[in-house]
């Protein structure tokens, strides 16, 4: 079993930078593949950025891409989350996940409870 705890949601001006946080806990967790989700109101979730349990690799998608990093301290079980160039389309709950196989977001099953994050125009 993972539990995960997102941290670090707010309102910021478009922009602005954000740095998401997700603290996990069990006793593989280091083994697992991390990713950061989003789901904006009355739209479908959708994947973000992930990074390998190494954290050898990592991607993330093309709307965020050269904008937010994805990155891990093992030592310290937690993942995170540089989000810069804040737009207003960011705006949404912002989801950590774990899973065993990177590419395939169908195989992240552990979850957080989500963090909000609002950017003003």
């Amino acid at each position: 079993q993972v539990q995960l705890v997102e941290f670090g949601g707010g309102l910021v001006q478009a922009g602005g930078s954000l740095r998401l946080s997700c603290a996990a806990s069990g006793s593989t967790v280091s083994s697992y593949n991390m990713g950061w989700f989003r789901q904006a109101p009355g739209k479908e979730r959708e994947f973000v950025a992930a990074i390998s349990w190494s954290g050898a690799s990592a991607y993330s998608a093309d709307s965020v891409k050269g904008r937010f990093t994805i990155s891990r301290d093992n030592a310290k079980n937690t993942v995170f989350l540089q989000m810069n160039s804040l737009k207003p389309e960011d705006t949404a709950v912002y989801y950590c996940a774990a899973g065993r196989v990177l590419r395939i977001t169908t195989s992240y099953n552990y979850w957080g409870q989500g963090t909000q994050v609002t950017v003003a125009s």
